[in-house]
């Protein structure tokens, strides 16, 4: 079975920095892997995604120049580095995963294998 487990998350506080990990195992016919947040009472979000090959990559306008999403291969392992955080991007973070055709979207709709979350807290 395909199963996608996020680790990383934690508190800190604004300015500060966190890696989030998303370890993939099993087959998941899947090109491309995205990181979601929600918040309390907001909707889901896409915040970034990228391709298998790790070239082609995809940031919500909220965080680019802030946030950066890699893989390691080899590891099975996607990685999205948090840099000068803000107490709005405190949220549940879900890695995803998606055929490669849709990995642009940052659509929650279009990602159809899911991790259990890891929650993100900003402190101001």
């Amino acid at each position: 079975q395909v199963q996608l487990v996020e680790s990383g998350g934690g508190s800190v506080q604004a300015g500060g920095s966190l890696r989030l990990a998303c370890a993939v195992s099993g087959y998941t016919r899947r090109n491309c892997v995205g990181w979601f947040r929600q918040a309390s009472g907001k909707e889901r979000e896409g915040v970034a995604s990228i391709l298998s090959d790790g070239d082609s990559t995809f940031y919500a306008d909220s965080v680019k120049g802030r946030f950066t999403i890699s893989r390691d291969n080899a590891k099975n392992s996607v990685y999205l580095q948090m840099n000068t955080l803000k107490p709005e991007d405190t949220g549940m973070y879900y890695c995803a995963a998606a055929y490669g055709v849709y990995c642009s979207s940052l659509d929650n709709r279009d990602f159809d294998y899911w991790g259990q979350g890891t929650q993100v807290i900003v402190s101001s």
